[in-house]
C-alpha cells in the first residue's frame, strides 16, 4: 500500500515535469492536495480496520486462548458482567488507538516524503542539515518508544487497567501503592489517598496487581477411607501430567470431607480450570485413590 502510494507520487512527478510551466503551477497544488487528502482518508480507514481486527482477536480469545490477547483476569472486588464488558471495551479502544497512532505516523511520513519530491526538495539534504537536531530527537525518542511499546503490552497482556490497585517500586524509600486512573500512550496516571502521580510506562514494567485474583474452582473427589491430605497430595501430583500440562496450583489446597464420602476441595490455579480438565483431574484422582473400585461401581 505504501509502495503503491510512493509509486503513484513518482508517476505524478514525472508527468508534471513533462507539462508546460503554467500547467505545472496548477497541477502541483492539486497533487499536494491529493497527497494530503489521501493520507487523511487512509488514516481513517486503517483506524477502522485496526479497531475491527483488535476486537475480533479479543472476541476469539474468550473462546480460544490467544498468545496475542490475554483474556481479562478476574478481579478480587467481584466485577459485574457489565463492568467486565466495559473494561474490556476500554482495553480494545486503547490498544486500537495506540496501533492507529503508529500506522498514521508511517502514512504521514510517506506523504511528507512524496510532497518533498513534488516540490523538488532534497529530503536527504534537508535532514542532514538538521542532523544534530535529529540525533537529539533520536536519543530522547528512544525512551518514548520504550514507553509506547510497554503501554501497548499493558493492554494486550492485561497487566493492569483503570481501577486496579497496584504496587511497584519507583526507586523511592517505599513502594508505590495506588489505584490506576489512566493508561496513556507514554505514561500512566495513578492516584493514592494524598495525590495524583504520573509515571512513564517503563517505570511500571515490574508491577504487582493487587486487584487480580487467581482462578478458583471447587472439585469433589470420591475417596472413602482416605484423608483430605491424601486426596490433596494426589490431586497436586496429577498437575502437569498428560492432558493436564497447563494445570498449576497456587498455594495450599483447602478441603473438607462431608458425610457423603466425597472430599470437597477449593483450589486456586494459574489459569481457569475448564470442565474437561476438571473431569479428567477428578477421574484420575479417583482411579489412583480407589484402585478402580469407582469404575466398577459405575
Amino acid at each position: 500500500m505504501f509502495a503503491k502510494l510512493a509509486h503513484d507520487g513518482a508517476v505524478h512527478l514525472s508527468f508534471a515535469a513533462e507539462l508546460p510551466v503554467d500547467t505545472r503551477v496548477v497541477s502541483s497544488p492539486l497533487i499536494l492536495l491529493g497527497f494530503v487528502l489521501g493520507a487523511f482518508v487512509l488514516t481513517r480507514v486503517t483506524g477502522a480496520v485496526i479497531r475491527r481486527t483488535v476486537r475480533h482477536v479479543a472476541d476469539r480469545s474468550v473462546v480460544r486462548p490467544s498468545p496475542v490477547w490475554r483474556t481479562r483476569s478476574r478481579r478480587i472486588s467481584g466485577e459485574t458482567l457489565e463492568m467486565t464488558e466495559q473494561r474490556r471495551s476500554q482495553r480494545i479502544d486503547a490498544a486500537s488507538r495506540m496501533l492507529n497512532h503508529l500506522v498514521s505516523l508511517v502514512i504521514w511520513l510517506v506523504a511528507i516524503i512524496s510532497v518533498f519530491h513534488v516540490l523538488d526538495i532534497n529530503a536527504a539534504f534537508f535532514l542532514s542539515s538538521a542532523g544534530f537536531l535529529g540525533a537529539a530527537v533520536a536519543i530522547g525518542g528512544q525512551h518514548k518508544v520504550n514507553d509506547y511499546l510497554t503501554g501497548l503490552l499493558v493492554h494486550f497482556e492485561d497487566r493492569y487497567g483503570v481501577g486496579d490497585e497496584v504496587e511497584f517500586d519507583a526507586g523511592w524509600s517505599e513502594p508505590v501503592r495506588a489505584v490506576v486512573d489512566h493508561v496513556g500512550l507514554f505514561s500512566t496516571r495513578v492516584r493514592d489517598e494524598r495525590s495524583t502521580l504520573h509515571f512513564p510506562n517503563t517505570a511500571m514494567a515490574q508491577i504487582r496487581n493487587l486487584s487480580q485474583e487467581s482462578a478458583s474452582a471447587t472439585i469433589r473427589v470420591k475417596a472413602e477411607g482416605h484423608s483430605v491430605e491424601e486426596v490433596a497430595d494426589t490431586v497436586r501430583r496429577l498437575a502437569g501430567t498428560v492432558d493436564l500440562t497447563q494445570l498449576v496450583f497456587l498455594g495450599d489446597i483447602a478441603g473438607h470431607q462431608p458425610v457423603t464420602g466425597e472430599v470437597e476441595m477449593d483450589v486456586h490455579t494459574l489459569r481457569p480450570l475448564g470442565e474437561q480438565a476438571t473431569a479428567t483431574l477428578v477421574e484420575r484422582a479417583e482411579h489412583e485413590l480407589n484402585g478402580g473400585a469407582v469404575d466398577e461401581q459405575r
